[in-house]
């Protein structure tokens, strides 16, 4: 019988979740790295039991650690992030010159198809890779010295690179958001970039359909149809059927489109979830209702899916990165919310049960469908 792992970053330490096939059960390891703020933990497709984690603290920085079994040990590997070339500037909040700073690591992504190559996504917004599993990383230089790297601006969050994602079908072709410049893309490998933000929009920038500028929350992407992305982004859900060439609403009867993750089913391509937020100034559910939010259709068409989820007086979120699905055959839904609570739902999110309750804050949430 299969089995799921579930890896979970919080603000004071990483959780790792596992269970059998029925994922009725649940052993709980952790905490890994306790009082480390966990940005983000993920295991390679190739090799399962090879695991990152991003950890960063105000007192003692910034470290990358690596797993070889699973989670059960794990070891700092090199941790120097160095912007390379001319530095130069990008705006700050009130559009004067600022220059680019190294703070945190966002986002691991491991390649498709070795365990030792992994993206990095930073704050200031730039990309790094490693090909030795961490022993040494890199900066793709293409991503800031794209033409319009000098007018990004950050997010109330900062000027994060937090979503990478990867074609399965083009190892040339990554996507990735930065808050609040938009997403891009790139067609060789990361060594150049262009906007793709057509057909967004977003009233609270001077110029509304501008090509750079817009608050991304999270892009997915379905594996079998690399061309369709979804993108929940500071208010809409968006999606777009031409890798990004241009965007459309889906956000249709949603209470509210304001939230910071979206995700797609793993067997389904056009059954997508999100879940709503009440507002950019309060980050918690409507009317105090944790609901988690399905469309079949790919968008417009929503239903709230609550079974199993507090229905009153809740008043967590759920960060970008708290969301995950595994590729069991009754596809498995989880996410975090920054109460502690790690739910789950076994049945594609017809009913949701706490695995896990009263941790820290939790950041992240990524799953692992082992043989």
């Amino acid at each position: 019988m299969s089995k799921v792992r579930v890896l979970v970053g919080t603000r004071k330490g990483a959780f790792i979740l596992s269970s059998d096939g029925k994922r009725e059960r649940w052993r709980i390891s952790g905490p890994h790295f306790p009082g480390w703020e966990l940005y983000h933990l993920k295991g390679s497709p190739v090799d399962p039991d090879r695991l990152y984690a991003s950890q960063s603290s105000g007192w003692f920085g910034q470290m990358i650690q690596r797993s070889n079994d699973g989670g059960k040990t794990w070891a700092p590997v090199d941790n120097t992030f160095v912007y390379e070339g001319e530095v130069g500037t990008h705006q700050w909040f009130d559009g004067t010159p600022h220059p680019w700073e190294f703070k945190r690591v966002w986002h691991l992504e491991p390649s498709l198809s070795d365990p030792d190559v992994v993206l990095a996504g930073v704050e200031d917004a730039a990309m790094f890779r490693t090909t030795d599993g961490g022993a040494t990383w890199h900066e793709l230089t293409g991503l800031r010295r794209c033409d319009s790297g000098s007018r990004w601006s950050p997010g109330a969050g900062g000027l994060g690179l937090h979503t990478i994602v990867l074609d399965p079908s083009d190892p040339g072709r990554i996507y990735i958001a930065i808050s609040a410049a938009g997403a891009f893309r790139s067609d060789d490998a990361g060594e150049t970039w262009r906007p793709i933000n057509r057909g967004l929009r977003s009233q609270y920038i001077p110029d509304p359909e501008a090509e750079i500028g817009h608050c991304v929350h999270r892009i997915a992407m379905h594996p079998r149809r690399p061309g369709v992305l979804f993108m929940q982004k500071h208010w809409d859900v968006m999606r777009t059927d031409d890798a990004g060439e241009s965007w459309r609403e889906v956000s249709g009867n949603l209470p509210t489109d304001f939230g910071f993750v979206v995700d797609v089913h793993a067997h389904e391509p056009e059954t997508i979830y999100v879940v709503p937020i009440k507002s950019d100034s309060e980050h918690f559910p409507l009317d105090g209702k944790l609901q988690v939010y399905r469309s079949k259709t790919g968008g417009d068409d929503w239903e709230p899916l609550t079974k199993g989820l507090p229905q009153g007086d809740c008043y967590v979120n759920v960060l970008r990165e708290a969301m995950a699905v595994d590729s069991l055959d009754s596809c498995g839904i989880y996410f975090g919310t920054t109460g502690g609570q790690v739910y789950a739902s076994a049945d594609s999110g017809e009913t949701w049960s706490a695995i896990v309750r009263d941790l820290p804050a939790v950041l992240s949430v990524e799953v692992q469908t082992l043989p």
